[in-house]
C-alpha cells in the first residue's frame, strides 16, 4: 500500500533528523504537530545532499550527487521515488507550494561544495549562503504559513537574515574542520592561517545583525511555529556567546558546542520567555 511507503518514508526523514542533530531535533519537537512532519522532509533532504559533498570522501562524489539531482528532479516531477527521504521530502514540496529555484538554488550551492574551496568575494560569500541556507529558511516558511502568502512576503526577509545566522556560526563553529580536512574557507577577506580577534569579531558582528533582523520574524511566526523556531535561535545565540568568549586561535584549533546539559537549561528559559510573552 502506498500510504505504509508514504509512512515509512517520513519515519525515515523524522531518524535522519533525531540521529544527525540533537539540537534541530530538540527545536522540531518544539513545532506544533501540524507541521512537525514537513520540516523533518525538508531536514532530511538538505541533510542527505549535504553529507554527499561534506563526508562520502571514499567514494565518487561527483557521481553520487548527480544521481541523488536526477533523482531529486524525478521525485518532483512524478511526485514519487523509492529514495523515502526524496518521496517524503517531495510531498512537503507540493503540499506547502516550495519554488522550485529554492530547490535549484540550495543544489547550486551544495554543487560548489564539490570543486570550491575558497570564497574570495562578498559576493561569492553571499550567493553561496542564500543557496546554502537562505532558502532553507523559506523552505520552512512555506511549511510555517501554510498557504498564506501575504504572511510569507511579510517574513521572507526576517527568514533569510536567520537561515544566513545559523549558516555563519556553523561556519565559524566548524573552522577547524572545513580548513583542515575539507580544505574549505567561506569567509572572504579573511587569512585563516593568521584569524585574529580583529577578524572574528567582524565576523561576530555580521552575524548579530542576522540574528537581529531574524527575531523580528521570529516574532511574527504564526503560533504553531514560533516556540520551535525561537528555540532554535536561542541554541544558536548560546553558540554565538560562546564562540564570542573563545580566542580566536583556539577556535581554529577545536569545535565549540554547547552540551546537552545546556540544551535543557535553553529549553526551560526559552519556554518560560515564551509564555510570559517576553521574546
Amino acid at each position: 500500500m502506498k500510504s505504509i511507503f508514504d509512512s515509512v518514508s517520513k519515519e525515515c526523514s523524522k531518524l535522519v533528523t533525531t540521529s544527525y542533530s540533537t539540537s534541530f531535533s530538540l527545536a522540531t519537537k518544539m513545532l506544533a504537530e501540524s507541521i512537525r512532519q514537513d520540516i523533518y522532509n525538508i531536514y532530511g533532504f538538505v541533510r542527505f545532499a549535504d553529507e554527499i559533498v561534506d563526508t562520502f570522501h571514499d567514494y565518487d562524489k561527483p557521481a553520487l550527487f548527480e544521481k541523488f539531482s536526477q533523482d531529486l528532479d524525478d521525485a518532483l516531477t512524478m511526485k514519487i521515488s523509492l529514495n523515502p527521504i526524496l518521496n517524503s521530502f517531495q510531498e512537503t514540496y507540493h503540499k506547502c507550494n516550495i519554488e522550485k529555484h529554492m530547490v535549484d538554488a540550495f543544489m547550486k550551492s551544495m554543487k560548489q561544495d564539490l570543486h570550491k574551496q575558497d570564497y574570495l568575494t562578498n559576493k561569492e560569500y553571499k550567493d553561496y549562503i542564500y543557496g546554502s541556507a537562505d532558502v532553507v529558511g523559506l523552505m520552512c516558511l512555506k511549511v510555517f504559513v501554510k498557504g498564506d502568502n501575504k504572511k510569507y512576503e511579510e517574513l521572507k526577509d526576517s527568514a533569510m537574515s536567520l537561515g544566513s545566522a545559523f549558516q555563519k556560526v556553523n561556519f565559524l563553529r566548524d573552522l577547524k574542520a572545513d580548513f583542515e580536512d575539507l580544505s574549505r574557507t567561506y569567509f572572504p577577506n579573511t587569512d585563516l592561517n593568521h584569524l585574529d580577534e580583529k577578524s572574528k569579531q567582524i565576523i561576530i558582528s555580521d552575524i548579530e545583525e542576522d540574528f537581529k533582523k531574524g527575531l523580528v520574524g521570529i516574532k511574527k511566526l504564526p503560533l504553531e511555529a514560533r516556540f520551535g523556531v525561537f528555540m532554535a535561535y536561542r541554541y544558536y545565540s548560546k553558540l554565538l556567546d560562546k564562540l564570542k568568549k573563545t580566542p580566536a586561535l583556539e577556535i581554529k584549533s577545536t569545535r565549540i558546542r554547547v552540551n546537552d546539559y545546556k540544551k535543557v537549561e535553553l529549553l526551560t528559559r526559552s519556554y518560560v520567555k515564551y509564555q510570559l510573552n517576553l521574546l
